[in-house]
């Protein structure tokens, strides 16, 4: 196993970098981080303060994915690149600015300065499984009826799923890169629905207002029968440092410890919360979904697609290649959501 001397991470104050940098803090890595803008330090206090009680260090960069070296002073003398900045939003205006662009130009200005790094060694690159699939229906064309490391998303477009469709890009863009050169390697983490107790509220991620809605009330007249691959984000942000270390791993990985439905994620927080919060208790038909889905943010065709349709992954790979060991999927929900509450608390203390 590798040790790790010096890893740039970007996109620091992200769900998942968070907690990327905690792990590598608390292991005595030094850590270059980057961010859009260095001076709103509000967004990344909570890096600042596990910084100040591990024994690792840190140290903040500011780096935009859209400007063209502005990496390569974050990237100096790294040995590990850690691309995890990636716009995550499900409901855009515009795709190609709000998604597309930022993933796929972020990903090769950020190689591009690896090109130029000689200290680097190996990047590892924060994809996702929608870059394996785009609809839950793909799954009639994979084999065994489980997605692999082998499968590629080719059903989504701009117009229809635009946020895999960034991060398949994205992802093929890294691979093509790196088969042009033979000094550093790359190995991909694609991870699931990401579940877990956020570090900061400052995050920000579809898989933090998700459970928001689950547990505030927006979801209690019912959920659709949506199909989703749920990890944890300890396991996630695990999987990218065993990526960094050992030298065996290669290639993709999927991370997905076990396949939910939003109801029952429902019923797994009620045996823990009981009737504390509003968690939806029943199934909506997928007519009705179909009917209202627009006017909710999801389309007729990926209700079409979607909805009622199951899945299931391979993560052999994960478990046999990088060591991990699934946290227990009723921990990850509601860790969750006991993070939410303290920081509810905390919120109203120092109101």
């Amino acid at each position: 196993m590798a040790d790790l001397h010096r890893v740039l991470v970007t996109g620091a104050n992200g769900y998942v970098a968070s907690w990327i940098i905690k792990q590598l803090l608390e292991q005595g890595v030094a850590v270059h981080a980057t961010v859009r803008n260095k001076s709103n330090t509000a967004k990344y206090q909570h890096l600042l303060d596990i910084a100040g009680q591990t024994p690792g260090t840190l140290h903040m960069f500011e780096a935009d994915l859209l400007e063209l070296g502005s990496f390569e002073e974050a990237m100096s003398d790294c040995d590990v690149v850690m691309h995890t900045a990636s716009p995550f939003k499900l409901q855009v205006d515009d795709p190609y600015k709000g998604l597309i662009n930022p993933a796929l130009q972020g990903t090769k200005n950020v190689l591009d300065t690896v090109n130029k790094t000689s200290s680097v060694r190996r990047v590892v690159l924060t994809s996702s499984v929608v870059a394996i699939f785009g609809d839950n229906q793909d799954i009639e064309k994979a084999g065994n009826r489980r997605f692999s490391e082998a499968n590629w998303n080719t059903s989504s477009s701009a117009d229809h799923q635009p946020y895999p469709y960034s991060k398949t890009l994205a992802e093929r863009q890294a691979w093509q890169m790196v088969e042009a050169q033979g000094r550093w390697d790359l190995v991909v983490i694609n991870p699931g629905f990401v579940m877990g107790p956020p570090l900061s509220e400052q995050s920000g991620s579809e898989s933090i207002r998700t459970m928001q809605q689950l547990t505030d009330g927006t979801l209690k007249m019912g959920v659709p029968e949506l199909h989703m691959g749920v990890v944890d984000i300890r396991n996630v942000a695990e999987a990218h440092i065993a990526a960094a270390r050992k030298d065996e791993a290669k290639g993709r990985h999927i991370l997905v410890n076990k396949v939910l439905t939003l109801l029952e994620m429902s019923n797994i927080l009620r045996e823990e919360f009981g009737s504390k919060y509003a968690l939806p208790q029943r199934e909506l038909p997928k007519f009705l979904f179909w009917l209202v889905g627009p006017t909710v943010g999801l389309s007729r065709k990926f209700v079409k697609r979607n909805v009622g349709y199951p899945s299931a992954f391979d993560n052999s790979k994960s478990i046999e290649q990088l060591g991990i060991n699934y946290i227990p999927i009723a921990k990850t929900l509601t860790d969750h959501v006991r993070a939410m509450e303290r920081e509810t608390k905390e919120k109203m203390a120092s109101a």
